[in-house]
């Protein structure tokens, strides 16, 4: 990024970029693909994929009108986010519901704005919400988390060159677009091998009467549609 003023620096992140040539958008496609499939990557990176699900469920706690007291990332790559409110109705359902969904969904925005060539919003942006999340972290490890992430994508946006930042940003987001899927395996899986009344899917059991199968399935019918859809408007 060139610009030092704050003018110049809000000009830089607005501004359109050129788009990437065809082989940079499929290769990071491959490279994000391999992340989620290999097991070590994947432990990595699944931190990015829990920061996203837990502010899911933060977004829409303030938005459905419930009290959020924080949230805490643990080293497992499990997290928990904490509201207040009703414990029961419409908003906790949804609160509950949207964390699985999340990174799919925050995936598919972000194709939107690459679609418009605008690589350094999207990492901006990402900059913004990461900021907004680490006020509500309640946890060291939460705290590195988010900061360390956080501090990647700074110094991608600022440092390196334009096509240096579309391949981070087309990576970081076919990641996003993949990575919804894999946790919804892991946790029906985990529910066969160590049932958990706190999981999402059995909470919203709960809340609904609907079994948590369903929801486990319903939470892998909508990320294997983003997943569809992004392929389709970043590749056709």
């Amino acid at each position: 990024m060139e610009g030092t003023s704050l003018a110049e620096v809000w000009q830089d992140v607005f501004q359109v970029q050129s788009a990437p040539p065809p082989w940079l958008v499929i290769a990071m496609g491959v490279v994000a693909l391999a992340v989620v499939l290999v097991r070590g990557p994947w432990r990595i990176a699944r931190n990015v994929v829990t920061i996203a699900h837990e502010g899911g469920h933060a977004l829409v706690a303030v938005l459905s009108g419930r009290t959020l007291t924080g949230i805490r990332l643990h080293s497992d790559t499990s997290g928990v986010t904490v509201s207040r409110g009703r414990p029961d109705g419409i908003g906790m359902i949804l609160t509950v519901a949207v964390g699985y969904i999340t990174p799919s969904l925050v995936g598919l925005f972000g194709i939107l704005l690459l679609l418009d060539n605008r690589i350094t919003a999207l990492l901006w942006l990402s900059i913004v919400i990461l900021a907004a999340m680490l006020l509500l972290i309640r946890n060291v490890y939460g705290v590195v988390s988010v900061v360390g992430t956080g501090a990647v994508v700074f110094l991608v946006s600022w440092f390196t060159p334009a096509d240096v930042q579309a391949g981070f940003a087309y990576l970081f987001i076919w990641f996003l677009l993949f990575a919804g899927v894999r946790p919804v395996f892991e946790l029906q899986a985990q529910r066969r091998r160590q049932p958990s009344p706190q999981s999402d899917a059995d909470q919203l059991d709960r809340l609904t009467g609907v079994p948590g199968t369903v929801w486990v399935f319903f939470f892998g019918l909508v990320n294997v549609a983003v997943v569809a859809l992004g392929v389709w408007l970043l590749l056709f």
